[in-house]
């Protein structure tokens, strides 16, 4: 790879990072939304760097002519290394795709923290919860408070094998390579396209003892309602009141 291409390289990456962050929400597929502001910085960076290389091999261009013509040039690097524009371009002409089904039914389910005590739930129906919130009422809370309560949650649609399936949340910590996924497994309906986005109402299915950890965090399906995927999809967030 020439000193030019990895100059272009440099200057596409800061490009393709300042499009991504600036101009799209395509950014929220790959990291959490805290970090949009490294990112322009990050991509702001690389530019002027690309930009900066390529002023100081203008102004340096006498001595690379020396070098050349005594055998001496030194700016090359290994062909794979054109791989490298891959990834580059693809920030500006395509962007690959979002984590969804098929990583889920990949991974475990996030094992929920620890919760010592439990604030009275409210006394709305259906009580809007998240999966962690859900997964965590119906395995530690003593009280059994989920108990006969019509809860409602929205995440994407993970088939399973044998016809059943997850209402599923990929949760990032700080970006897509370190994902947790939590998972409410579904009964009484049949499983919905794989990535299908719903909001999904119900009762905790049972099986196992309510407040331990051998309570199944399943729910009763009793109705669910298609939704758009959220622009931020990647959190654990109670579902919105739809506008009537």
């Amino acid at each position: 790879m020439k000193r030019t291409a990895q100059i272009t390289l440099l200057i596409l990456t800061g490009l393709g990072l300042l499009h991504t962050a600036l101009f799209t929400d395509l950014y929220l597929r790959y990291v959490k939304e805290g970090l949009h502001p490294l990112l322009i910085v990050s991509g702001v960076l690389l530019l002027l760097l690309g930009l900066a290389h390529g002023a100081f091999d203008r102004a340096t261009g006498d001595k690379k002519d020396h070098d050349h013509a005594h055998g001496h040039d030194h700016s090359t690097a290994p062909r794979i290394a054109w791989l490298l524009f891959l990834p580059a371009l693809s920030l500006l002409l395509y962007a690959p795709p979002a984590l969804g089904a098929y990583t889920a039914a990949h991974a475990g389910s996030e094992t929920v923290k620890q919760q010592k005590g439990f604030a009275a739930l409210p006394a709305t129906s259906p009580l809007p919860m998240t999966l962690t919130d859900f997964t965590t009422r119906v395995q530690q809370d003593k009280e059994r408070a989920i108990k006969g309560r019509t809860v409602e949650m929205t995440g994407f649609v993970t088939p399973g094998q044998g016809g059943v399936w997850d209402l599923t949340r990929i949760i990032f910590t700080c970006c897509a390579a370190d994902a947790q996924t939590v998972k409410i497994r579904m009964y009484g309906t049949p499983a919905p396209p794989a990535n299908t986005w719903l909001a999904v109402t119900g009762t905790w299915h049972t099986q196992g003892a309510l407040g331990t950890k051998s309570a199944a965090a399943a729910l009763d399906v009793h109705g669910t309602r298609r939704i758009a995927q959220p622009v931020n999809a990647f959190t654990d967030d109670l579902p919105l009141t739809p506008t009537r």
